[in-house]
């Protein structure tokens, strides 16, 4: 009769962790999605997260880019400094590089775009409240 009723509250959260202890043979199955809908890789989101991050109390904006560092010296003088995460990005054509102007940037492209608002809308990936001058700019929430 026990076993019955256990079977009959499956949908139970806690029921997962019942049967685990009872040693039931079924595994439990969550009915949370856990894929996200960003096509970022965890490094690309971490280095899209550290760039749009507050700086110096300074918020910066998606529209201006990501500054990028130049060579120095040697056969690379004058070059931008791209990083591999940032070179998958533009790889992937999810962001473009900018040497127009005297210090290159990186721009999002559309595709890119569509993939930053997926990671911004969801709370897992980026903190609303820490990215909240983000999410206002790409009309995810309300200007205040």
């Amino acid at each position: 009769m026990y076993a019955s009723a256990l079977e009959q509250n499956l949908s139970n959260p806690g029921a997962c962790r019942i049967r685990a202890v009872i040693g039931a043979i079924r595994p439990c199955m969550s009915k949370m999605q856990t894929t996200s809908r960003s096509r970022f890789t965890l490094g690309e989101r971490d280095f899209i997260r550290r760039e749009l991050d507050m700086f110096f109390s300074m918020l910066p904006t998606v529209a201006e880019g990501f500054q990028l560092k130049t060579w120095r010296g040697g056969p690379n003088a004058g070059k931008p400094k791209v990083s591999p995460t940032a070179g998958g990005l533009v790889e992937r054509g999810l962001m473009r590089l900018d040497t127009s102007q005297r210090l290159p940037r990186l721009f999002f492209t559309e595709a890119g775009l569509a993939e930053l608002r997926a990671m911004m809308a969801d709370g897992r990936l980026a903190d609303p409240k820490k990215f909240a001058h983000v999410r206002q700019e790409l009309g995810i929430d309300p200007i205040d």
